[in-house]
């Protein structure tokens, strides 16, 4: 089962750069990501959301390729590459995946102009290595489907200084 956290930031760029350090982590195998998606405060109070996966860019391409190859068979490639763009936008305009956009929208009513959240969920990973990464962003966490103790854990180590290592007097 997947786990939601959710982390807000007095920066509108710290939750940007969190969700890049766990994408790199995910790249070398150290957490598995159903969804990341920054969302964003602006000084109107409008909130955006910055999201890894586009269903409705997606969507369009993948109705493109559908369309234009059904059209070829009724000799008529483009139309049908037409037609199956704008329904595989819509398709991907309506579908939601991952992390619920109105949940986040709520969830980020609730911060101050020009701040920012990191909303993840979390299939798996390795919660040493994870958790030495992020020592030491900072943040504070908002909302979480883990257990009160794993959650404390989680807000020391984003609080807690990151560790440098002192050079030997060898």
């Amino acid at each position: 089962m997947s786990q939601l956290v959710v982390i807000g930031y007095d920066d509108v760029h710290k939750a940007e750069e969190v969700r890049l350090t766990l994408l790199k982590l995910q790249r070398e195998y150290l957490i598995d990501l159903e969804d990341a998606v920054v969302a964003v405060k602006k000084p109107d109070g409008k909130i955006k959301l910055n999201q890894v996966f586009d269903p409705t860019s997606t969507g369009a391409v993948s109705g493109t390729f559908w369309g234009m190859l059904i059209g070829a068979l009724f000799l008529s490639p483009f139309f049908g590459a037409a037609v199956g763009a704008v329904s595989g936008a819509i398709s991907g305009a309506l579908t939601d995946v991952g992390i619920n956009d109105h949940f986040m929208k709520d969830v980020s009513a609730a911060l101050t102009p020009g701040s920012s959240a990191l909303f993840v969920l979390v299939r798996s990973m390795t919660p040493d290595k994870v958790m030495e990464e992020l020592q030491g962003t900072g943040g504070k966490v908002l909302k979480t489907s883990l257990t009160h103790e794993k959650e404390e854990k989680l807000q020391a180590v984003l609080s807690e200084a990151r560790k440098v290592a002192e050079p030997s007097l060898k």
